[in-house]
């Protein structure tokens, strides 16, 4: 007998877009990492569809729907101020460049399509019914606690080399272990992850970085290769280990980056600015990152002072703390805390004195002396050599040369 789900939550929300198909005579199915989530009694925040249905079929049939891939089969329909992305089932030709195919096919035959999925733990259809499709017993490696590529794994990683990436992230995020043939198949193919955008494997990356067994998907992608292949990762397989061994999960793809800095013993922030832009990460994450790094190598010596503290953000210091904590040794979270409390100021604008009325005051157009003059007056507020008042300030800045 297949096995049942709970219709219920998002999957509830959407039967009317599969019953819409249905009912003019279309096969619909939820498919892929919702109805693994829900197998495995995890929380399921939004669900892709197959169909039978061509996309202008579907188009037909919907009275707002968006051309996000259409190209692919992909049709994203708007229902009740929601978004569902459905897909044709398709089978896709050779790939030329390990990340694309040549071309894409429509089928009619929802077996067909689960066929080019990358792992059998993605390969599950569901019926409006919650009955499941299993066509490559996926639900056994679920049970087995295992990430298996569907049919031939180098067949699958030759189609998208990221996939390799993929499930070495599952085996993160799950906490699977890689089947014997999947595994010996990624470690023949690694090299075929330098045809892949970096951007794509960065994704995989902070999900394999911030998931629950961080462990087992860092040992699959280092006793595999995959992490020769990374931005400066090559010849790194010590220093990745121990990163490996951080024993809490991480909340935010910042902590996972200024940790792996520290276990690569960059430590400089502008060498570590380099290594992240490699890494094509956004400008805000490469500056949090960084900062997070110098937070910590301050920390390793001594306790983080006001000043520290309010330059690089109290987010920033209570996260310092939690690093802390994560590799071993003494948070001083409440010390932080109190000194955040103590904080005469937060930013730049609850100084009480501004730019213009230190020109109007001296008689003076700005330049390079008014923005030293105003950090001055910062630093001398937070570290309590004046108090936040305007006339002390500019008695404070008179008396240190500032102006």
């Amino acid at each position: 007998m297949k096995k049942k789900v709970p219709i219920t939550g998002e999957f509830k929300k959407a039967l009317p877009v599969l019953h819409t198909l249905q009912e003019a005579g279309y096969e619909a199915y939820f498919v892929g990492g919702s109805v693994r989530d829900a197998l495995l009694n995890k929380e399921v925040n939004d669900v892709d569809i197959a169909t039978s249905a061509f996309p202008e079929e579907i188009k037909e049939l919907f009275k707002k729907t968006v051309d996000v891939g259409i190209e692919h089969g992909t049709v994203m329909v708007l229902l009740d101020h929601d978004s569902y992305e459905v897909t044709t089932f398709r089978t896709e030709s050779t790939y030329q460049d390990f990340r694309r195919p040549d071309s894409v096919t429509f089928v009619r035959s929802l077996k067909e399509d689960l066929k080019r999925r990358d792992l059998t733990i993605n390969a599950f259809a569901m019926d409006d019914k919650g009955v499941i499709q299993d066509f490559f017993n996926g639900e056994k490696d679920l049970d087995e606690q295992v990430v298996r590529a569907v049919g031939k794994a180098e067949e699958r990683f030759h189609e998208d080399a990221l996939r390799m990436m993929r499930a070495v992230r599952f085996a993160a995020q799950l906490g699977f272990h890689l089947e014997a043939n999947t595994f010996y198949a990624i470690v023949v193919n690694a090299h075929l992850l330098k045809h892949i955008a970096i951007e794509r494997i960065r994704v995989e990356f902070e999900k394999m970085m911030t998931g629950k067994y961080l462990l087992q998907g860092m040992e699959a992608f280092i006793e595999t290769g995959l992490f020769e292949y990374c931005p400066g990762l090559k010849g790194k397989k010590t220093d990745l280990r121990k990163f490996s061994l951080i024993p809490h999960q991480l909340t935010h793809v910042r902590q996972g980056w200024a940790l792996l800095l520290y276990f690569l013993k960059i430590h400089d922030e502008k060498e570590a600015s380099r290594f992240l832009r490699q890494w094509r990460l956004s400008n805000q994450t490469i500056l949090e990152s960084t900062h997070l790094l110098t937070l910590l190598i301050h920390r390793l010596k001594e306790d983080l002072t006001p000043y520290l503290i309010y330059t690089y953000s109290p987010e920033l210091a209570l996260e310092t703390e939690n690093l802390m904590s994560i590799i071993g040794l003494e948070s001083h979270k409440t010390y932080v805390e109190q000194q955040i409390e103590r904080l005469p100021i937060l930013s730049t604008h609850d100084l009480d004195i501004n730019g213009k009325q230190l020109m109007e005051y001296t008689d003076q157009k700005g330049g390079k002396w008014l923005g030293a003059a105003i950090k001055a007056a910062e630093k001398a507020v937070v570290e309590r050599e004046t108090p936040n008042q305007k006339e002390s300030i500019l008695n404070w800045l008179e008396t240190h040369d500032y102006i």
